[in-house]
């Protein structure tokens, strides 16, 4: 399989990244790693989660696939690992950038910090190019101790909102804003303030609601919460405050302000029969995405589709969407948050964007979570490896057997299993040697599946190479989820790393000793990226200003 992998120059990448061609750039790295230094079209999918993203990332299997690492010489080889692995899950045209991104580097190619770098880079295009307003959080505290006719949307998620919140603001997640905006804001000289942890959603949200053509003052908080944290201000932790139900005039008022974006940014709507003659194309990506709430969305959305809030989409659309020149269709129950959000994506150069006019109710919709497809996962590998929670509980407490906890580093830190070890599957083989003697190894994650995914490289390691394990290797029936389902105990915190946690980036606010410091240096980066987009032809923005 090694020799069916090409390897591709990066000045032939480049003009791959050019040519109008479908083409999907992954880095195998760690996020962590792939943080410090990577290609600006490149989505991060670490060799370790593979299986489980790369169905959702790049659903057709003959999408031109282009991965990457830190190269030759000087990486680890990951970027190899993972086109071998992915030709070997039924992936026709995968290639490796020979040299990695240090070839890209010493090619004259620009590299970048950071994650989600294209929608970050683009809100700050967006504010360049729009002149969008923005307040001071100095100026906002002002207008809040003085009782001043002002509204405070906050455009994150509900649980980054709940976490952290300026007070007296309102949860009104990105995609949300203009189609609750007339309900929420019925005078037009009530002045509009769109908030969020740092500048993109922001800016974003405020300039969603000016493209719209409401006519109140409406301004992004520079900085977001953190400006308001770092000038001292009060930071509320476990705000709950949401929107009512949109009235029937607020569905008639968000529907026109729709329809002005769709006309001004040229925004396809299509019917159901083109949707289905589209997915019955073999050979172009179609990605079907769900831009309501997560909690609409469980409650019921069309089969097929992936949820992807419009906010979240805008804001980290790397993670959603990896295959660059792909068609892209957004759907949500009366066309206006899709409107909104297909109005970014194609300004963020995602050209074949469409709304799929259907509001569920022809009995095509379904209910309950999107279970992402696990790639190469054989439902009998594991049938004679696995134990019952109740038995590893007794294995525990005997001190007979040790966990490895195959979650991220950040959900693990949050709760585990006592006792269990954190574990990234693509370094575990190395990292056994930290553990215990004991007599069984037991795998866990959260629903299982890279659990046994992880068992199958042991096994085959050890096959290849003759070698006897340690200790037996188990998986946990049902992963941690059943565990807890048993009414078992966890604990929290950090307490046993067998691996360095280099698979996620801490935001600034996770940070403990050097939070405020890590706030300054990310703004400071965030603000920068508008220069950076104005020196490189890889950045595809489009910005139309209302």
């Amino acid at each position: 399989m090694a020799g069916e992998v090409k390897r591709l120059g990066a000045a032939e990448l480049k003009r791959q990244l050019h040519d109008g061609g479908e083409i999907a750039l992954l880095d195998a790295r760690e996020e962590g790693v792939f943080h410090a230094r990577h290609l600006l079209l490149a989505s991060c999918v670490p060799l370790g989660r593979l299986e489980l993203l790369v169905d959702d990332l790049v659903p057709r299997r003959g999408t031109r696939v282009v991965w990457c690492d830190d190269g030759d010489g000087g990486g680890d080889g990951t970027a190899l690992s993972a086109a071998r692995r992915m030709s070997a899950l039924g992936y026709g045209d995968v290639a490796v950038l020979d040299g990695g991104i240090a070839a890209w580097e010493a090619a004259g190619y620009r590299l970048y910090g950071g994650v989600h770098v294209p929608s970050k880079a683009f809100a700050e295009v967006v504010e360049h190019e729009a002149g969008t307003p923005w307040i001071s959080a100095s100026d906002l505290k002002a207008l809040i101790d003085r009782g001043a006719d002002i509204a405070i949307f906050d455009s994150r998620s509900y649980e980054e909102y709940h976490n952290n919140s300026i007070p007296t603001a309102t949860s009104v997640p990105g995609a949300e804003l203009v189609y609750r905006f007339t309900d929420m804001v019925p005078s037009p000289d009530t002045t509009v303030i769109v908030n969020c942890g740092g500048r993109t959603r922001s800016i974003i949200g405020a300039q969603a609601l000016r493209n719209a053509g409401f006519r109140n003052e409406i301004m992004s908080l520079k900085d977001g919460t953190m400006a308001w944290h770092l000038a001292g201000f009060e930071v509320v932790k476990g705000a709950t405050r949401r929107p009512a139900d949109v009235s029937e005039r607020g569905r008639r008022a968000a529907a026109e302000a729709a329809s002005r974006v769709a006309a001004r940014c040229d925004i396809r709507r299509i019917d159901k029969a083109t949707l289905a003659a589209w997915q019955g194309e073999t050979g172009r990506t179609l990605y079907l995405l769900d831009v309501r709430t997560p909690e609409e969305y469980r409650a019921g959305h069309l089969a097929g589709a992936r949820s992807a809030p419009g906010g979240q989409l805008v804001q980290e659309t790397d993670a959603h969407i990896a295959t660059w020149n792909a068609r892209v269709v957004l759907v949500d129950d009366n066309g206006v948050r899709a409107t909104m959000t297909a109005s970014w994506l194609k300004q963020m150069g995602l050209n074949d964007v469409a709304v799929l006019a259907d509001d569920g109710s022809d009995g095509d919709w379904t209910s309950g979570p999107h279970v992402p497809r696990v790639l190469g996962l054989d439902p009998d590998a594991a049938a004679g490896a696995s134990i019952a929670p109740a038995a590893l509980r007794d294995g525990l407490a005997a001190g007979r057997m040790v966990v490895i906890d195959l979650d991220t580093s950040r959900t693990y830190a949050q709760g585990h299993i006592p006792g269990a070890w954190f574990g990234i599957r693509s370094r575990l083989a190395q990292d056994l040697a930290k553990l215990p003697k004991v007599e069984a190894i037991v795998l866990t994650s959260p629903d299982g599946a890279l659990a046994r995914l992880a068992a199958a490289d042991l096994a085959a390691a050890a096959a290849g190479t003759g070698a006897t394990a340690a200790a037996p290797i188990l998986v946990l029936e049902g992963g941690t989820e059943a565990w807890t389902k048993a009414g078992l105990p966890i604990e929290t915190g950090p307490s046993h790393m067998a691996s360095e946690p280099v698979d996620v980036v801490l935001s600034a606010r996770e940070r403990g000793v050097g939070r405020e410091e890590a706030m300054r240096e990310y703004l400071t980066w965030e603000i920068d990226l508008v220069n950076q987009m104005a020196e490189d032809d890889d950045q595809r923005f489009r910005v139309v200003a209302g």
